[in-house]
């Protein structure tokens, strides 16, 4: 494994004891830089390795149907680990319980030698992360299996755009762009079996079947051959045509981490590098996906108002004392109770898959700084609903998307109008002239 992709966290002495493999961001046994960077260390350390997941009974709004879609996700990647010989633990942190205290306890109950962990840029995370070392006394290491390219080998600030991170991920794909290893096989003996996990009473009480994609890593990857063998070559036109299927879906499995985006880098530039989608559809699956991490590590605001460029700040403050023709709470929102027939059926959409396309995503957002008092609230409300509707919500991506949407990040000033300002603006006309509106409306818009 490339070094890089891996960072020290503190420089505690060696120690004897397994290596834990503190799981949390990457739910996948294979395609797992964290994993096979914790495979490799057991194996320096001649020491067994056993993996770690915490389940917080509660993380930023998530809702029944999220926990439901990471479970059977997680069913199947302890299998996976457990083919290989590789104790999977599971442990609870009830509600209002610390995930950093129930972490701590099992590490001392393994008797741990040494720790690798998932990168995330999230503050609950990291908090989570700093509370951990502050109270152990073993090497831990933090390995990026997210990013195709790592989030801090990339770039040790925060990213102006698209076009100044760009070049530099580009520049790394040679580097870090490669396929995987398979994760090898225990090879040393282990008492620390993880025991019998109760998946059925760790179940909310959910309908998964309502989502109308099925979790796990052996669905993600089906997921992902389907799309290179039926959508790809539409993916560049039609992306932004709701009614054209030609979206990836596979944003729910890399959210939960079932899904590696390097390896869907790598089958689509192995398979089909010349179709017409591939260049399209690897500009939001890198360049645009690691922006948004990077907007997450680098800015100690990126899910609020504050967080935004000052320019945008500075044009939102000043249009917010425009009238607005309409308002709504986060209630009438959460209801798809607005005036507007297209928001209101991304909404329903939204509501009843956990997904919705992505250029009506953008329309939605936009439309609550239309709605709302202020832009603060604004943004407070997108970020509310984006992470309890979303399966892919509570994810530096989703955060990023808010504050260009919203906050202008990652963007630039646009023509002068109310209550926008210079935010870049859509509307309903916009929304026609990229697809057939009626025949969504007939799908997800209440009854008329």
């Amino acid at each position: 494994m490339n070094p890089r992709r891996i960072r020290p966290l503190n420089e505690a002495p060696e120690r004897p004891g397994p290596v834990v493999y503190w799981m949390s961001r990457d739910q996948r046994a294979e395609d797992n830089h964290a994993a096979l960077h914790a495979r490799a260390l057991a194996r320096v350390r001649k020491a067994p390795l056993v993996v770690l997941f915490v389940l917080a009974d509660e993380f930023l709004g998530a809702d029944d149907r999220h926990f439901a879609f990471m479970i059977e996700g997680l069913r199947e990647t302890a299998a996976d680990f457990r083919e290989r010989g590789i104790p999977f633990h599971l442990r609870r942190a009830g509600k209002g319980a610390s995930v950093a205290d129930v972490v701590v306890e099992a590490l001392g109950d393994l008797g741990a030698g040494a720790l690798v962990a998932d990168f995330d840029p999230l503050r609950v995370k990291r908090e989570w992360k700093r509370r951990v070392l502050d109270r152990i006394d073993v090497p831990a290491f933090e390995t990026d299996a997210r990013n195709v390219a790592p989030a801090w080998t990339t770039s040790d600030k925060q990213e102006y755009a698209a076009r100044t991170i760009r070049p530099k991920i580009h520049a790394l794909l040679p580097e870090f762009l490669a396929d995987y290893p398979p994760l090898a096989k225990q090879s040393y003996p282990t008492a620390l079996d993880g025991g019998e996990i109760d998946w059925a009473a760790l179940m909310p009480d959910a309908d998964i079947g309502a989502l109308d994609v099925a979790p796990g890593a052996s669905e993600a990857r089906n997921a992902l051959d389907r799309f290179i063998d039926e959508k790809l070559d539409r993916y560049a036109d039609k992306r932004n045509d709701p009614n054209a299927d030609a979206q990836s879906r596979l944003s729910a499995y890399l959210h939960f981490g079932q899904l590696s985006a390097q390896r869907a880098a790598w089958e689509v530039r192995a398979r089909k590098p010349d179709s017409p989608g591939a260049a399209a559809f690897l500009e939001e699956l890198i360049v645009r996906r690691e922006l948004a991490d990077n907007y997450a590590l680098h800015n100690p605001n990126y899910d609020t108002l504050e967080g935004a460029p000052e320019w945008a700040r500075k044009t939102l403050e000043e249009a917010s004392r425009d009238e607005r023709e309409y308002l709504y709470d986060y209630d009438q929102f959460h209801a798809a109770a607005t005036h507007d027939e297209i928001w209101n059926a991304t909404q329903n959409h939204a509501r009843a898959t956990g997904w919705a396309p992505g250029y009506l995503r953008m329309y939605w957002a936009k439309k609550i700084v239309e709605w709302t008092p202020d832009p603060a609230t604004a943004f407070e409300i997108a970020v509310r609903l984006n992470d309890a509707l979303f399966l892919d919500g509570r994810d530096a991506n989703g955060y990023a998307n808010v504050a260009w949407a919203i906050g202008g990040a990652h963007d630039r000033p646009w023509q002068k109008r109310p209550v926008f300002g210079k935010i870049r603006y859509m509307n309903a006309n916009g929304c026609r002239r990229k697809f057939d509106v009626e025949a969504y409306l007939e799908r997800w818009a209440p009854k008329r």
